[in-house]
C-alpha cells in the first residue's frame, strides 16, 4: 500500500517535528532577523558544501542579483545563460543592466554544454562578462570544460545551483563548493530539496566578494571601521555607512532555523532522491523509448530535484496537456520545467526570434513527475504505471 494515497504533487517539502522547534525556538528568541541564527546557517553550509564564505539571503533570485553585481556585471556587460531554465537566471542579469545571450542545451538533459556555451561566447563577443551554468533538476554541468572556456576569454563564472544541492560534479566536488567558479547560489524553496520556506545562499572562495555580497543584501549598509569613509565616526555606537546601493534581500532568522534544522537532515534527504531516482530509472526502463530518463552526467553523483523524464508525444499521439490532465485525473500531479526563457515575451521584444533546437526540443517533450523524499517505493510504481496507463502501454 502506498504511503502516499492521495495526490501526489510534483515536489513536496518535507517537514518534521525538529523543523517545527527549530522555528519555535527562533520565535521565542530577541531576533526574527538579523540575528544569530544567520552567522550560524551560513556556518554549517559552508561546512556542507565545502565553499570557504557562504552569506544567507531572501530567495534564490536574490542570490543571483547579489553575485552578479558583486562581481561588477553592468549595463555595457552581456552574460551567457541556457535557456532551459527559471527565468530568474536570465532576470538576474538584466537587473544588473546587462543584456543576455541565450545559450542551446542538450537536448536529453538540458544542459549547457561547454559546445552550446562557446557558440554563445562566439554570438556575445568581447561584451560578454559572465556565464551562468544551471544544473538543471540537480544534474551537474560540464563544470571544468565550460570554466576554461569562460576564463580563456576572461568570464566570470557563476553557479546557479538552486536544483543541485547535494549534487556532485565530475570532479567528485560537491555543487555549490565553488572548484570551478567564483559562486555558486542556492534556492531554499518548498519543492527544493532543502527548504527555509523561502531564502537563498551565494558561497564562494573569495572573501572580498563575499564581503560586498554581504554589504549589498543589506541596503549597502557599511558598519565596519576598516569599511568607513569618514572614520571620525566611529567612534559613535549608532554610526553606519550606505557604502553602494543595494537592496532588502535579508533572510529573517525564523527561515535560517529551519534551514539549520533541515541542513541536518540534509545527508538523508539526497540519499532518499537517490533511492527514489534508482527505482524511478527501473520502472521507467519499460516504457522505454517513448519514456526516457536522461543518464547522469559523466562522472558525476546527482541529488536530483526534478524527475524531469522525456516523453515522445508525437509518437504517442497524445498532446502533453492531454496526458498532464489524464495523470491528474489519476492523482498525479506534474509540471513542465521549463519554457525556454528565449521565447518569454520580453524577450522576444528585446532581443527578437532565435533558434535554439536543443532547448526547443528538450521543452517539446520534457515534463515532471512527482519527487520528494516522502514518497515510497509503491508511489513510484503508482506514477509509472498511471503513465503507462495515460500513454496506452
Amino acid at each position: 500500500m502506498a504511503k502516499n494515497a492521495g495526490f501526489l504533487a510534483y515536489g513536496r517539502q518535507d517537514i518534521d517535528a525538529d523543523d517545527v522547534a527549530a522555528v519555535i525556538r527562533a520565535l521565542n528568541s530577541d531576533y526574527l532577523t538579523t540575528g544569530p541564527e544567520i552567522p550560524a546557517f551560513e556556518a554549517e553550509f559552508s561546512g556542507f558544501s565545502g565553499a570557504r564564505h557562504c552569506v544567507a539571503c531572501s530567495n534564490g533570485t536574490a542570490a543571483l542579483h547579489l553575485a552578479l553585481d558583486a562581481l561588477g556585471v553592468g549595463e555595457d556587460d552581456i552574460c551567457i545563460v541556457p535557456s532551459i531554465t527559471f527565468m530568474a537566471t536570465a532576470n538576474a542579469a538584466r537587473y544588473c543592466g546587462a543584456e543576455v545571450c541565450f545559450a542551446d542545451v542538450d537536448p536529453d538533459t538540458g544542459l549547457l554544454t561547454p559546445d552550446t556555451f562557446a557558440a554563445a561566447l562566439e554570438r556575445a563577443g568581447t561584451r560578454a562578462k559572465a556565464v551562468l551554468p544551471v544544473h538543471l533538476a540537480g544534474l551537474p554541468c560540464d563544470m571544468a570544460a565550460i570554466t576554461a572556456i569562460a576564463r580563456k576569454s576572461g568570464l566570470h563564472v557563476v553557479e546557479d545551483s538552486c536544483h543541485a544541492i547535494g549534487s556532485f560534479d565530475g570532479s567528485g566536488a560537491a555543487v555549490g563548493a565553488c572548484t570551478h567558479s567564483d559562486a555558486a547560489t542556492f534556492s531554499f524553496h518548498p519543492v527544493k530539496s532543502l527548504t527555509t520556506g523561502e531564502g537563498g545562499m551565494v558561497t564562494t572562495n573569495d572573501p572580498e566578494l563575499a564581503t560586498r555580497i554581504a554589504r549589498q543584501r543589506s541596503h549597502g549598509i557599511e558598519r565596519g571601521r576598516a569599511g568607513f569613509v569618514r572614520p571620525e565616526g566611529a567612534g559613535e555606537p549608532w554610526y553606519h555607512e550606505m557604502a553602494s546601493l543595494g537592496w532588502n534581500y535579508r533572510l529573517p532568522d525564523i527561515n535560517a532555523a529551519l534551514g539549520r534544522s533541515q541542513l541536518a537532515r540534509m545527508a538523508g534527504f539526497a540519499a532518499r532522491r537517490r533511492a527514489l531516482t534508482a527505482a524511478y530509472r527501473e520502472h521507467l526502463g519499460a516504457l522505454a523509448p517513448l519514456v526516457t530518463l536522461p543518464g547522469d552526467p559523466p562522472g558525476t553523483d546527482p541529488c536530483r530535484h526534478l524527475m524531469n523524464v522525456q516523453i515522445d508525444f508525437d509518437a504517442v499521439g497524445r498532446s502533453r496537456a492531454w496526458v498532464m490532465n489524464a495523470l491528474k485525473d489519476r492523482g498525479i500531479g506534474t509540471q513542465v520545467h521549463y519554457i525556454p526563457v528565449h521565447t518569454q515575451p520580453y524577450y522576444m521584444r528585446r532581443y527578437g526570434e532565435q533558434s535554439l533546437p536543443g532547448a526547443q526540443a528538450h521543452y517539446a517533450r520534457t515534463l515532471s513527475l512527482p519527487l520528494f523524499t516522502r514518497m515510497e517505493a509503491d508511489d513510484v510504481e503508482r506514477v509509472c504505471a498511471a503513465l503507462a496507463e495515460v500513454l496506452g502501454m
